[in-house]
């Protein structure tokens, strides 16, 4: 019988969020759904992260220093060979315009903080296609 980690899906999650409590809420979390998840601090560093490595998703900050999460959103959909990756904006951010300008620049989806556990990982469960 196999056992309940390989049955669980399998994917490397990047982080951007300049929140340290946010990012160790999310490597918990995901953590425990069998993903692999590397953390960036702010949005230079996402870019830097980004381009370094092979990512099935990005969970991404609006409001971060030195690089925007619009900006670091952009730098990823530029990629021409891992610009379809996915992404998903979680933000304090939650006002229409936000909203609306996340996925005008490729977003796939927006939620906002506080968010709920559950509904984040289905999301992600979603747009992965349960691998």
């Amino acid at each position: 019988m196999p056992d309940e980690q390989a049955e669980k899906p399998f994917g490397r999650i990047l982080v951007v969020d300049d929140e340290p409590h946010i990012r160790r809420i999310l490597t918990a979390l995901l953590g425990m759904e069998g993903f692999q998840v590397k953390l960036a601090r702010d949005g230079v560093q996402g870019i830097s992260v980004w381009s370094e490595g092979e990512f099935d998703l990005v969970i991404l900050d609006l409001v971060m220093p030195g690089a925007s999460g619009l900006e670091v959103l952009s730098k990823i959909r530029s990629d021409p060979e891992r610009g379809s990756t996915p992404v998903i904006i979680l933000t304090a951010k939650g006002q229409d315009t936000d909203r609306e300008a996340a996925m005008a620049g490729g977003a796939d989806d927006f939620l906002t903080k506080p968010f709920s556990p559950k509904k984040l990982v289905a999301r992600i469960h979603e747009i992965l296609g349960d691998r």
